[in-house]
């Protein structure tokens, strides 16, 4: 088994339509000093000119604090402000078309919903998963219902056969209080948005996260 060169325990996704309006590199900063280890940024409203100054104001902080950043679906965002790499779904570029585009090094993450769509996907391309929804969010909507910890622990076991050494995440939903039941589906991370970004305090909120995550759920005294 390979070891990862990038962790993803604490997988902040930082979207402009869920942080109040505030700052977008304060907040990634103050995810980080928090404890978050990896950061996805993504927006499904802005334009591309929007998106991208976005991109940058964040990229700026992840470098800074040595953070790995990737872009959700946009491989041009992702290329343009050289982030280490970019979060795919199925209806995006295929993975092997991202690589090429953005290099052999690059972070490369695929979304994968079920048995069937790991079993289908050329798996090999990419670096890490994340599966989901494992619980239901209002940050996407699909017209598929949550798979809950016992369909992530089945999706995972399929991965670890297909992507040996490759880690996979839990996203949707997820929150301090139900991240445990995730990691203990052998998560090697989760992916979360609101329970960081929409609270008063990212950094104390991000903390409480890492704090669960490492304790498999229980927050440290």
């Amino acid at each position: 088994m390979r070891t990862p060169r990038f962790d993803v325990s604490v997988y902040g996704v930082l979207d402009p339509a869920r942080t109040h309006g505030r700052s977008l590199g304060e907040l990634a900063d103050a995810a980080i000093r928090g404890g978050v280890t990896f950061l996805q940024f993504r927006s499904k409203t802005q334009n591309t000119r929007r998106f991208l100054d976005a991109a940058f104001e964040v990229v700026k902080v992840t470098r800074a604090r040595n953070v790995p950043l990737v872009i959700n679906d946009r491989v041009d965002i992702a290329y343009a402000v050289d982030a280490d790499g970019v979060h795919l779904g199925d209806e995006d570029m295929p993975a092997a078309q991202a690589r090429r585009l953005l290099g052999k090094d690059a972070i490369i993450g695929q979304t994968v919903h079920s048995v069937d769509e790991a079993q289908a996907f050329p798996i090999e391309d990419a670096d890490y998963f994340g599966v989901g929804a494992v619980y239901a969010t209002s940050s996407k909507q699909r017209d598929v219902p949550p798979i809950g910890p016992e369909g992530f622990a089945k999706i995972r076991r399929s991965l670890a056969t297909l992507a040996p050494g490759k880690p996979v995440v839990g996203i949707a939903g997820i929150t301090w209080e139900n991240c445990g039941s995730v990691m203990a589906a052998k998560a090697d991370g989760v992916a979360v948005i609101s329970d960081i970004f929409m609270a008063d305090d990212v950094e104390a909120a991000a903390r409480r996260l890492a704090s669960a995550v490492r304790g498999n759920g229980e927050v440290a005294a």
